[in-house]
């Protein structure tokens, strides 16, 4: 018997940086009142709260329900409002050594975009993400920009010639994000297991990028059960699944 569904954000249950609908809020409520449910996602905190809790009803069913901002790397909970577990930061160090490998590698693979819609590089704590277009670039131009992959693959090649000591994953619809060596989604799994006492083995994975080199992939190794979806909708028909076996 599972015991808790684990969400990756972006692409899964809502589209590139966008509020979940009302249909997925629906969902989501319902499910929150029958099992644990987690969120994990390369976004940070203001990002969860903008597109999945503003959207939930607030009630008892939302200690249910575990958030896991920079895959893992944050951990917030519910007790009455949200509270965070823990919090780990890169040090200045590494946060200037990695900035300045992805903006060369920006420049030695000609990625760097013609037009951008604010910051290439957000510094996220435990995170350092580029987003290709700009972190405020229109989802329609995000999904046009790299649908294949390909030019983040040949991104992610260059880093990890330079950023071996970390992990460089990528993420969203136009990201690439870089943690700490091991830290990825499964770092999340693990976190998730540590503080719930639910056993890897109990928990589903739903996401849309669990494809190799996907930031969702590194949960395969977790021994969790995946579900890969193609979008929020197919997500909507799996909670769906899940609610009528739960009944």
């Amino acid at each position: 018997m599972k015991k808790l569904i684990v969400f990756d954000l972006d692409g899964t249950l809502a589209l590139s940086k966008s509020p979940i609908d009302s249909e997925m809020s629906i969902l989501l409520d319902q499910l929150l009142a029958s099992i644990k449910v987690a969120v994990i996602s390369g976004g940070n905190w203001p990002q969860f709260q903008k597109q999945v809790l503003s959207k939930l009803s607030i009630g008892n069913a939302l200690n249910n329900l575990s958030i896991l901002p920079l895959c893992g790397t944050k951990y917030y909970f519910y007790d009455s409002d949200w509270k965070k577990l823990y919090e780990e930061d890169f040090n200045e160090k590494d946060r200037t050594f990695i900035i300045d490998s992805v903006e060369q590698a920006i420049s030695d693979t000609g990625l760097l975009p013609k037009k951008k819609w604010g910051e290439l590089i957000e510094d996220r704590g435990s995170q350092i993400t580029y987003s290709a277009l700009g972190q405020d670039a229109p989802l329609k131009e995000k999904q046009n920009w790299d649908p294949d992959f390909f030019k983040r693959k040949i991104l992610k090649t260059a880093l990890d010639k330079v950023l071996g000591d970390y992990s460089v994953n990528i993420g969203g619809s136009t990201s690439i994000d870089i943690t700490a060596k091991g830290v990825d989604k499964s770092y999340g799994i693990e976190k998730l297991h540590e503080k719930l006492g639910i056993e890897v083995a109990e928990m589903i994975f739903i996401g849309d990028a669990l494809f190799k080199g996907g930031n969702d992939e590194p949960v395969r190794k977790t021994g969790a059960y995946c579900i890969k979806v193609r979008d929020p909708e197919e997500t909507k028909r799996i909670i769906e699944a899940v609610l009528a076996f739960l009944g």
